[in-house]
């Protein structure tokens, strides 16, 4: 869908974009703070923030209840959500276009006005001990926060944050949003009909009640390589496995567009190098690998699902492939595969206003940085072979990584697995 994207910033010191895409139907509306759970006053009572999210659409200045509020939001069809991550909590609206001065006003008291009460944060603490409890038996999501703590994250893993809510009483909810839930704290992005409505919108937005405050810094860790870590479970009757390596940098655009080109290469799809290697041979049903950028550092992650009898060779696969890489072994028909790829996702990824949204969001929440969705494919087209090249064996040469597991295997043999990768660390 065309779409054009102005920059604004608010009297306020609130910061956004405003995406105008002629002939919507629908407006997104999506609302970003740094209030993660990073940003909570004490570890003690970590899962604060996770429980705010949660009240967000409880009792305010202009609704009793959870429910009243909900039936108002939602009688036209309208959508609206709420998450928490380690940096930020989001809050999402999209809704039919004629109903749009209304929703926006229905976030405002949401976000600006909300009446916290002890019922309602009883109520969501169960809620939230029913959700961190349901994740203790994915063992996917078991896995990864694990890993960052391995690797040197200040985090908890689920186990240890049910073991704070009990601790999270009224005053901790209600001083978190007073000390994140400020203007110079919020960044948002606007997206639909636009033409016409952007004055309308800006002096609502420069009309909410949020105290000045700041807009914080983002957390610094200092990484490591972990050890080896077999979570044991008796009922996993195959390996959950996560492989992290870091870069203690920020990769910049044409390396993190070079990563993701070579993990299309290499897991994006059942004829790629590994997966589809694995795939070929029985070894492995799912599997992936992905690259992401942080503030002061990046990742290349790894992970799946492979029975313990098969284990090895996927291993061997791994090794294998990611060696070759290193050893200059990519062929420029590879690349402009994965290039070509990469060009019909891009082009796919814009057929509803809020994957436009969301195209911008991911970035500009993070960083502030606005993508230019035009030159998106002249950046896919730039990625050069000895980029790809070079930015992997940086991962390599660092040589901080860690492999975390779940499984009811034995220890010795998740090891054997580790000492496989850590071959490729000792050749480097």
């Amino acid at each position: 869908m065309k779409h054009t994207v102005e920059e604004v910033r608010l009297k306020n010191g609130a910061r956004g974009l405003f995406i105008d895409v002629p002939g919507a139907t629908v407006m997104s509306f999506q609302f970003q703070f740094r209030a993660g759970n990073r940003y909570v006053k004490n570890k003690n009572v970590y899962e604060t923030a996770h429980i705010m999210e949660h009240m967000a659409f409880g009792a305010n200045a202009r609704f009793r209840d959870e429910h009243e509020f909900e039936a108002e939001f939602t009688k036209n069809g309208a959508y609206h959500n709420a998450y928490t991550s380690d940096m930020s909590m989001v809050y999402i609206a999209d809704c039919a276009d004629f109903e749009w001065e209304r929703i926006l006003d229905l976030q405002q008291v949401s976000i600006c006005q909300p009446r916290f009460n002890n019922e309602e944060l009883e109520a969501e603490k169960g809620n939230v001990r029913s959700e961190l409890t349901g994740y203790l038996n994915s063992h996917n999501r078991l896995l990864w926060p694990k890993v960052q703590q391995l690797l040197g994250e200040d985090v908890l893993t689920f186990n240890q944050r049910l073991r704070t809510i009990p601790r999270v009483k009224l005053r901790h909810i209600k001083e978190h949003h007073a000390r994140t839930h400020t203007s110079n704290n919020m960044r948002f992005v606007v997206a639909g009909k636009l033409h016409g409505r952007k004055a309308e919108i800006r002096r609502q937005l420069e009309s909410w009640e949020l105290p000045e405050g700041e807009r914080f810094e983002a957390p610094q860790d200092e990484f490591h390589a972990g050890r080896p870590t077999l979570i044991r479970r008796k009922e996993a009757s195959n390996l959950t496995f996560a492989w992290s390596l870091i870069v203690p940098r920020e990769l910049t655009d044409e390396e993190s567009d070079a990563m993701d080109c070579l993990d299309h290469i290499l897991t994006g799809t059942n004829h790629s190098r590994i997966y589809g290697a694995a795939r070929k041979r029985g070894l492995a049903y799912g599997m992936f690998s992905d690259t992401s950028v942080g503030f002061h550092d990046s990742s290349w992650d790894f992970g799946g699902q492979v029975n313990l009898e098969t284990a090895d060779a996927l291993f061997d696969i791994i090794v294998r492939e990611l060696r070759a890489i290193m050893d200059g072994k990519i062929s420029e028909a590879e690349i402009d595969a994965a290039k070509s790829y990469a060009l019909g996702r891009h082009q796919m990824g814009a057929q509803t206003v809020a994957q436009i949204s969301n195209f911008y969001t991911n970035r500009y929440f993070a960083d502030g940085v606005v993508k230019n969705y035009e030159k998106v494919p002249d950046s896919i087209n730039g990625t050069t072979r000895e980029c790809i090249i070079t930015t992997a064996q940086e991962f390599i040469d660092h040589n901080i990584s860690v492999l975390a597991g779940v499984s009811s295997g034995e220890r010795k043999e998740f090891i054997s697995l580790d000492d496989k990768l850590s071959a490729l660390f000792e050749s480097a």
